[in-house]
Formats: structure tokens, sequence, C-alpha cells
């Protein structure tokens, strides 16, 4: 792992909360779909198309209103702070904190769920990623970036190890505690801001002006390039409109956003069903393989990317992440036997590398007050892709488990998963390194027809 400055040391109350909610959130992913399918269906070993259709509404749900909060929840981040904003997502995801088996609580915890995760969804990884933005600079924060991943990799390997021993009711419960321990130490230890001297980085309050702001901050050649300082008081609408006016690289970022996000949606939609309609897996197969994802995830994250990362620059990482995320789905998609998954976790690393290296690159279009749009904005961009891929893939991930599917193809729904992030890869050939003299000229010259 990278040498750990006081910027990273500084940073682990932030890390443990991340640890904690992850660790929660995580904890009930293996028994969901067992959870879902024993409520709704008639038969365990049924290929239900009911719960893969609510697992797609509860996705759509979700998406549409993290892809307006996000947004709004980091403009607020950076005119209130982080740990004030973060207070009440981190309360209402302790709700529901139980599950009872039976069909009519199922139905009750399931809109809760929606509800509360209009908020919550998204949240702690947005702001845990303004707050390393704010606070780690130059060359170590994509290493930043990669251990805050890292971080949030563990905590899905200890929470889906957790779930491979608890009975399902206990789960939810141990869940709910973890986000409340989370909650608490948020507010007791949390710093603002690792560093005293903010002058640099905020605009006051206290006045009305609309000016763009210039920052300098350094890149990885040790050249400077300008990156624009947004107004607080404007709405964060108008200042993602004139980001992306004068940072190209910035909409190219969003537009890999897009299709990750869009693959990763459609793999939670299709993945699970197709793996228990093929080959039976149950809530101790689908913890195991997510075990070992989340192992060489973890190791990754934590000990291979943040040693390399400077060298090698986000823009290289991204587009091998993308190529590795295409590779995998597509040999998933072909499965013949049920250790094919087990054996496609090599590819994982892939996955592991595309949003922070994405966050790595938007991040430099700003400066360190503003991380909280820019973050804000890219989880927006996510849970879009969130939205639209469960009208995608949920239907055709249904069709094709059924007994009415045009043409026997199971993995049909993972290879157009594939297709996509092929899509994202092809996108993140196309960002270049922009010269900071022309960079700059464009920032100031968008800059003055804005103010």
């Amino acid at each position: 792992m990278v040498m750990m400055d006081d910027g990273f040391v500084g940073m682990r109350h932030m890390l443990t909360i991340v640890f904690l909610s992850g660790f929660a959130g995580f904890m009930e992913g293996p028994v969901i779909t067992d959870v879902t399918v024993a409520a709704v269906c008639s038969s365990p070993d049924d290929a239900c198309s009911l719960a893969v259709y609510l697992t797609g509404f509860q996705q759509v749900a979700i998406g549409l209103g993290t892809m307006v909060m996000m947004p709004v929840i980091g403009n607020l981040s950076d005119r209130y702070g982080i740990k004030a904003v973060l207070t009440l997502p981190m309360c209402l995801s302790i709700l529901p904190p139980g599950y009872r088996r039976d069909t009519h609580f199922f139905y009750m915890f399931y809109i809760i769920k929606i509800l509360t995760a209009l908020v919550c969804e998204g949240a702690v990884d947005c702001l845990a990623s303004a707050y390393v933005a704010e606070n780690i600079q130059g060359r170590t924060r994509i290493s930043a970036f990669s251990i805050l991943a890292g971080v949030k990799t563990m905590s899905s390997l200890c929470g889906t190890l957790v779930a491979r021993f608890l009975p399902v009711a206990l789960i939810f419960k141990v869940s709910a505690i973890s986000f409340l321990v989370a909650m608490v130490y948020m507010r007791i230890f949390l710093k603002e801001r690792l560093n005293d001297d903010e002058n640099g980085y905020h605009q006051q309050d206290d006045g009305d002006s609309n000016d763009v702001t210039m920052l300098a901050e350094p890149m990885l050649n040790n050249t400077t390039i300008t990156t624009s300082v947004l107004n607080k008081k404007q709405s964060s609408l108008k200042d993602m409109m004139i980001l992306m006016k004068t940072s190209t690289i910035f909409v190219q970022a969003l537009v890999v956003t897009f299709f990750s996000s869009f693959s990763d949606s459609g793999m939670q939609s299709a993945f699970l069903y197709f793996l228990k309609a093929r080959f039976g897996f149950d809530k101790n197969q689908f913890a195991d393989l997510m075990l070992l994802i989340t192992i060489v995830g973890s190791i990754s994250q934590l000990f291979v990317l943040p040693r390399f990362a400077s060298t090698i620059g986000e823009r290289k990482l991204l587009s091998a992440g993308l190529f590795m995320e295409f590779t995998n789905m597509a040999v998933v998609s072909i499965s013949w036997a049920p250790w094919v998954p087990y054996l496609t976790t090599l590819f994982v690393p892939g996955a592991m590398l595309v949003m922070p290296s994405v966050c790595g690159i938007a991040s430099r279009q700003v400066g360190p007050g503003e991380q909280g749009k820019v973050q804000g904005c890219i989880s927006g961009v996510k849970s879009f892709g969130k939205v639209v891929a469960p009208f995608v893939f949920s239907p055709l991930t249904a069709l094709f488990l059924s007994n009415n599917a045009p043409f026997y193809f199971p993995g049909f729904s993972l290879l157009c998963i594939s297709l996509s992030s092929m899509f994202g890869f092809l996108q993140s050939l196309m960002i270049k390194d922009v010269p900071p003299s022309q960079l700059n000229k464009e920032i100031n010259s968008t800059s003055r027809e804005e103010v």
C-alpha cells in the first residue's frame, strides 16, 4: 500500500464510517434474492418473473430518487458541510430494523426500503468521495480514491461473510445496528476538514457574486492546471452546465460513468437470477461467490491499485478496467458449468478500477471546495444508469429465463450488459490529456460569458 501521509491518516474516521455503512448494506445482499423469491413465488426453485420485475422496479424507483437527490446533497454539502448533510441519510438507513417471513411484511419492508433509499442510496459514497477530493491533493488523490473503494470492498467482504452464517431475521437486525453505530461514530469523531486552512478552497457565503473564480491544482506531471471554483449561491444545475462547457474531459467522464452504471445495474437485475435459474444457486452459493469477488477486489484496491495508480494514470486504468469488465460479463453469459462464474472473478479487479479512476479524473476539473457538486453529479449520472437499465434488462432476463424465450440463451441479457461495458471502454479511449494552457483559455472564455 502507498505510504500514509497525514492526510491519509486523518481520513481514518471517514474510512471507518464507510466500512460500517457498507458492512450493513452488503450484509443484506446475499439474502435479498432468496427473501424476494420466497415471499412472492409459489416455489423456491421457480424462475419467478415477478421477483425479477420487483427487483427491477425497486432499482428504477431508487434510481429516479437518487438521480435527483445526489446533486442536491452534493451541493448542500459544499454549503453546510459534509458532516451535517450526512446525518439524515445515515439515520434513515437504520429503517426498517428487522424482517419477518410473511408476504404482507415483505411488501411493507419492500416499500420502506424504497422510500428510505431515495435519500440514503449512494449518499455515503458520494460524500466520502467529496471528502477525499477536498482533503487529498496532487498525485496521491487517485490512490486515496482507490483506498476508499478498497475499504468499501472490505466492508462487502465482511458483510457477505457474516451473511453466510447468520439466519435471515438476525441479518437485518445486525445491519440496522451497524448503521446506527456508523451514524453515532460520524457525529462524534468526523472532522469537517483535515486542514483548518480553507481560504484557498472555499468561497464565503456572505456575498451574492455570481463570479466563477479559478484555482490552480497540481497535475501528475508536476505541471499545474487551472480549475473552476463555482459559486455556492447558484444552483447545482447551473454549476454543472458551466463545468460541462469548460471541460470536455468532465463530460466524457460522465458518459463513461453512465455506461458503467448501466452495466452494473443490469448485472444486479440479471446476474443472481441467471445463476439461480441456470445452476440452482442458493443463499450459501451466492454468499460464497460474492465473498470470492470481494476478496479479489479488496486486494486489488488496497494493495495493487494504490501502488501503481500514480505511475499509470487514471485514464489508462479506466480503459483497462472497462475492458476487463466487458470480458467478465461476456464469459459469464456463456457459462456452461457452475464453476465458470467463480473462474471469472479473475476479471473482478477491472470493475474495481472504473469508479476510482472516474472520480480522480472528474475531481481535477474543479477546486477542492467544490467537490460535493462534482461527486454529486457523478452519483446522479450513476443513478440515471440505474434507472434506465432495469427497463432493458429485467424484461430481457425474465424472457430468456422463461420457457417462452425466442431462442435458448439464458445468459443473453448478460451478453448485452457486456456490450454496454464495451461502449464505455470505447469512450474512455477518447479521454485525452488537455494541455494546461488550452484548458485555461477555455475556462476563462466561458467564465467571462457566464459572468
